[in-house]
């Protein structure tokens, strides 16, 4: 049984790591080459499956050729269809076309739609208002792990973890004592899980001491600090995270007293058992300072390189002892809500396979 759903949109890389040159990526199981096809004003992404139709080369070793894609081992031109289109000194009408995927470029990402392709509708892409936005500025990155995309999931979703792996950054006990709460709104493809936690009069921790800072604001001060944390399928997890001077309204204080920022996270399986982690934070405060994106974007590396290490290694004991049960405890509510979307989405998808099956027999 699949641990990911097909039918819906996954980031599958960002826009600037399709440049001239074709990209192969792995996408929930299924080898794929991303280029980009056609010129001039019809230049356009594209995506196909990465095996060329004469020898099975991968044709991410390949090139572009004025907007086709060229196998580099014998100089089989594909279309963007998957259909042979050329090569030199045969005749390749005949030739069996290989898989095409709907690909869509959108707020500086790749989406790809690994399943039906008649079923890929571009309007469930998500919205991200923050993208080229004058108010907003955005850094981040990729990371290929060792470990069952859920995992990063749950580890998303339960942000009492901050205490222990990254005490050094943002973390701190106040976390571990104030409640979260979890409750998961609307079905299916529209699902959303939404935990929250509000902390007030604390002490800020290394991490947002140097955003108060950044923003002109006084970081020896009590503040009021918030996260919350929403899922979206299939595996999107975006949090609303920030802190304001104590006594200004908290999450809903002035801009003049608080700094404001949205933890972007699209997680995409590349196999059962590791993925491909786009990171990143949009902030909404001090947007014209490149050195103060490129500093939150290193501390944010770091943090979520100690995730990394976590989860790589949590992989690794859950590979060896695959019956063995595990804890649940509230802190884990939501990951497990998440984790039941997913469920209920992959169930869904096997069933209308089920039922298609039955009316073509």
């Amino acid at each position: 049984m699949s641990t990911f759903p097909k039918n819906t949109w996954y980031v599958a890389a960002t826009s600037d790591e399709v440049g001239d040159q074709p990209l192969g990526r792995r996408i929930c199981g299924e080898p794929v080459v991303l280029y980009r096809a056609g010129q001039g004003a019809e230049r356009h992404i594209a995506a196909v499956e990465d095996f060329c139709p004469h020898r099975g080369a991968p044709l991410s070793l390949g090139r572009v050729c004025e907007g086709r894609l060229v196998c580099g081992y014998h100089g089989l031109e594909m279309g963007c269809d998957g259909r042979t289109v050329a090569m030199p000194g045969q005749r390749v009408r005949g030739f069996p076309a290989i898989r095409s995927y709907p690909v869509q470029e959108r707020h500086g990402f790749i989406w790809i739609w690994p399943g039906d392709p008649s079923a890929a509708d571009a309007t469930r892409i998500p919205e991200l208002p923050w993208h080229g936005h004058p108010d907003w500025a955005y850094g981040g990155g990729m990371f290929h792990i060792q470990a069952d995309y859920r995992l990063m999931v749950d580890n998303l979703m339960d942000l009492t973890h901050e205490t222990y792996v990254h005490a050094s950054s943002i973390g701190q006990a106040e976390i571990d004592e104030t409640p979260c709460k979890t409750e998961t709104r609307g079905e299916g493809g529209a699902a959303e899980v939404v935990t929250s936690r509000f902390m007030h009069d604390i002490p800020a921790p290394p991490f947002w001491k140097m955003a108060l800072r950044s923003n002109g604001l006084a970081d020896d001060l009590p503040v009021d600090r918030w996260q919350i944390c929403r899922f979206t399928p299939p595996s999107h997890v975006l949090i609303e995270v920030g802190v304001a001077h104590a006594g200004h309204g908290g999450y809903e204080a002035p801009d003049a007293h608080k700094v404001y920022s949205m933890v972007v996270d699209f997680i995409t399986p590349e196999t059962e058992d590791s993925m491909w982690y786009f990171w990143g934070m949009a902030r909404r405060f001090n947007p014209g300072d490149a050195e103060v994106t490129e500093r939150i974007r290193q501390g944010q590396h770091r943090i979520f390189s100690e995730d990394l290490q976590m989860l790589e290694l949590q992989q690794r004991n859950l590979a060896a002892h695959p019956r063995r049960p595990l804890l649940k405890l509230n802190i884990d509510a939501g990951g497990v809500q998440a984790r039941r979307v997913i469920d209920a989405l992959i169930a869904a998808e096997q069933q209308a396979g089920i039922s298609a099956e039955a009316v073509a027999a």
